[in-house]
C-alpha cells in the first residue's frame, strides 16, 4: 500500500476518465462512493485506490479494509470534491476492480433470475439491482443495449447492493434461446394475464422491458409466460404504464410471497 497526502491532476484526470464506459473496459475499474457502497464493495472486492478524508479513515475498521488498495490517498472535503461524481461527496470515493464473469453464453440461472432488455436509465437500473439484492436474486443479465451497470450514477443507486449481485451483459434473445427445455421465461407485457392468477415458480427468469418500448421485438416471442400487473380498479382511466424498476418490485415480491407461501 502506497499512502499519499496530496492527490494529483493526473490522479483526478484518472478518476475522471472511469465516467466513461470506454475506460472503465479498458481499465477493467469502476468507482464506488460513499461510506455505505465503498463499505460494501469492501467486503466483495478488490480495490485499487481509496481516496477519503482522515474522518474516514479514522475508523480502525476502514482504515484496515483501505490497507488492502495499492494506494490510499487522504484529502480534505474540498480535494474529495474535485473527484467526486456526486453532487454531495460523501467521506470516501474507492476505485474497484471489476469482478470476472463467466462466459455469458454458457451461463444459466440459478434459481430465480432477471433479464433487463434496454433498460437505459441509470437510476432505473441502480434500483433494480437493489430490488433484486432485497429479493434474493444473485443474478441479473443484460441487454448489450441496457445501460452500463458499472457506471457511477447505477453503482450510487444500488446502495452497495451490486457487491452481492452478479451482472452479466449477454445478447439477450441468443441467451434466452439457449436456456434449457422446459424454463420458464417470463415477461411483463401489457397484454399479459393478471399476475396474480397465473402459477409463478422458484425458478426461470423475468424479463423486463426498456422504459419507453417494453420488452423488444426479438424477445417478445421468447416469453413463455405473459405478466401483466393489473390497475384498480379495472377500467378506469389511468397512467398508461409504471416505472420499471417499480414493476420489478411488484413482480418480484409477488414471485417471492408466492413460492415462500409453499414451503
Amino acid at each position: 500500500m502506497y499512502i499519499c497526502i496530496v492527490i494529483s491532476k493526473n490522479k483526478i484526470k484518472f478518476i475522471a476518465s472511469l465516467g466513461h464506459k470506454k475506460y472503465r473496459q479498458e481499465q477493467r475499474l469502476f468507482v464506488g462512493e460513499g461510506p455505505k457502497v465503498v463499505g460494501d464493495l469492501l467486503e466483495v472486492m478488490e480495490p485499487q485506490l481509496i481516496v477519503a478524508t482522515p474522518q474516514w479513515l479514522g475508523n480502525t475498521s476502514n482504515h484496515l479494509a483501505a490497507d488492502r488498495a495499492a494506494e490510499v490517498i487522504t484529502v480534505t472535503d474540498e480535494e474529495l470534491r474535485k473527484v467526486s461524481f456526486l453532487q454531495h461527496p460523501q467521506q470516501v470515493l474507492g476505485v474497484f476492480h471489476m469482478p470476472d464473469s463467466p462466459s455469458s453464453v454458457t451461463t444459466q440461472p440459478k434459481g430465480l433470475a432477471l433479464a433487463l432488455d434496454g433498460v437505459q436509465d441509470p437510476g432505473n437500473l441502480g434500483t433494480i439491482i437493489r430490488i433484486a439484492d432485497w429479493f434474493g436474486i444473485t443474478d441479473i443479465f443484460c441487454s448489450q443495449e441496457t445501460a452500463d451497470p458499472w457506471n457511477p450514477k447505477v453503482v450510487q443507486a444500488t446502495m452497495g447492493s451490486i457487491a452481492r449481485v452478479r451482472l452479466h451483459t449477454v445478447d439477450l434473445p441468443q441467451w434466452i434461446a439457449s436456456l434449457p427445455a422446459g424454463c420458464p421465461v417470463y415477461g411483463t407485457l401489457l397484454e399479459g394475464s393478471s399476475l396474480y392468477g397465473q402459477t409463478l415458480t422458484d425458478s426461470g427468469v423475468i424479463v423486463m422491458g426498456n422504459e419507453g418500448n417494453g420488452i423488444s421485438a426479438a424477445v417478445r416471442p421468447l416469453i413463455t409466460h405473459k405478466l401483466l400487473i393489473p390497475n384498480y380498479p379495472e377500467g378506469r382511466p389511468t397512467a398508461d404504464s409504471l416505472n420499471v424498476a417499480i414493476a420489478t418490485a411488484i413482480t418480484c415480491a409477488e414471485f417471492r410471497r408466492r413460492t415462500s407461501a409453499k414451503s
